[in-house]
């Protein structure tokens, strides 16, 4: 069996109490949109930006741990895409709601997720199983 990936985009994360002053900030640094101001509501944890470079999904993200920024790697098989980067020296951190928190061997931290639009932007990678 084979699956598909590629990467999905970026994640800011920020430890802050306001998350419309940082994605205001991000918006601003990055020369991107808001994509719905009024998304969630004072508990949300994201928020995220349109119109951006390559149709890549990047948002701002409220974290409890360090500010930082991570990228996301999309699958169609988040299963099979964290057994092939485990092959590659990644290791699992945790299985959080419906994406995997992997390490990179040189201890970068990424998600790996669920493909949302695989009809749209690069085309992923067909990898064999």
């Amino acid at each position: 069996m084979s699956h598909r990936s590629r990467l999905a985009g970026f994640i800011i994360d920020c430890r802050t109490d306001d998350l419309d002053a940082a994605a205001d900030f991000w918006s601003r640094a990055l020369g991107v949109s808001i994509a719905d101001r009024d998304a969630g509501d004072d508990s949300a944890e994201y928020q995220q930006f349109g119109d951006t470079p390559g149709d890549l999904h990047i948002e701002v993200q409220k974290v409890a741990h360090e500010s930082r920024v991570h990228l996301d790697i999309e699958a169609d098989d988040i299963d099979a895409e964290a057994a092939r980067l485990e092959a590659l020296g990644a290791k699992k951190i945790a299985f959080v709601k419906r994406w995997w928190v992997m390490e990179a061997p040189t201890g970068q931290r990424f998600c790996v997720v669920r493909m949302k639009h695989p009809e749209r932007g690069t085309p992923p990678t067909q990898w064999d199983d």
